[in-house]
């Protein structure tokens, strides 16, 4: 199964269960994929987080039931997961601007999001500056912090980790860098079926300071994307490509060991900033 196919298979189990409780688990289960990588797969390809596509579904079907029939507004807010009416209404207000009992007056305005479709779409106008490299086993030292996947808090947590960041420590995780990947670098590790443990760190062959935590990455083949570009735009993008572009006709599959982000030391705000990304990957055997 290629990822398209993957990604249409798990929509399909996502549609099917929208007036049931949805576990994310056996969505990722039903594409072949851990729940981490299928959710970063799905957002980068679709622009939307799995836990807001299903929501968004549930309210369209929600305001479809209340405007044909005369379901009680709290049969059909339990219908699709919400646990009360003040909840759902809530819910309901903030995605169609008026509330639920209002949506069966006529002639109102109301917002519809379709069941999403994954198909190929070749671009290709703009290159993509890519490399496969063999690469040996290394070490990487650096902070870490668990976050989870539900509803998306991973990319709220992440940036925030990153913020509050000590300058200081920035500057001893580059003195570390003493080998590839160069830089400081976001590691993606340890994919639990709820989250998965990200790192700020280092690559490097020095023993690992007392305030850090070690990990050992094993040998892997990794595609390797060149970005430039201001941050976070240019690597956010980058990251959409790879998955909506890249993945699809690459003969590769993204392989079940840490990614990284190695950030170079200069201004992340200028339009000649350079990063990258590293992918481990695996021959796709349906290729």
């Amino acid at each position: 199964m290629n990822m398209l196919d993957s990604l249409n298979e798990a929509v399909c189990y996502i549609e099917d269960n929208l007036d049931k409780d949805i576990d994310y688990t056996r969505i990722a289960k039903a594409a072949g994929y851990s729940q981490y990588h299928f959710q970063r797969m799905f957002v980068c390809v679709s622009g939307v987080t799995l836990s807001e596509y299903i929501r968004r579904r549930r309210l369209t079907l929600a305001a479809f039931e209340l405007q044909n029939n005369s379901k009680k507004v709290i049969d059909v807010a339990f219908k699709y997961g919400y646990t009360s009416a003040d909840s759902f209404t809530r819910a309901f207000h903030n995605m169609h601007g008026i509330t639920p009992s209002k949506s069966r007056d006529k002639g109102v305005t109301l917002k519809a999001y379709p069941r999403i479709t994954f198909a190929l779409s070749i671009k290709g106008v703009v290159a993509m500056n890519y490399r496969i490299e063999e690469k040996e086993g290394f070490t990487v030292a650096g902070v870490k912090e668990f976050t989870s996947t539900a509803d998306g808090v991973n990319f709220k947590n992440i940036p925030e980790m990153w913020a509050k960041l000590p300058q200081e420590d920035f500057k001893e995780l580059m003195r570390l860098s003493d080998r590839e990947p160069f830089g400081v670098l976001g590691v993606c590790a340890d994919m639990y079926n709820d989250g998965f443990d990200y790192w700020i760190a280092a690559a490097t062959t020095k023993p690992c300071p007392e305030k850090y935590s070690s990990m050992s990455i094993p040998s892997s083949t990794w595609a390797i994307f060149e970005v430039t570009g201001a941050l976070p735009g240019a690597i956010q993008e980058m990251w959409k490509r790879i998955y909506s572009e890249w993945f699809p006709t690459s003969g590769y599959e993204h392989a079940p060991t840490p990614e990284l982000e190695c950030y170079s030391d200069g201004d992340p705000k200028s339009p000649d900033y350079k990063s990258e990304i590293w992918i481990p990957v695996i021959k796709n055997l349906c290729s």
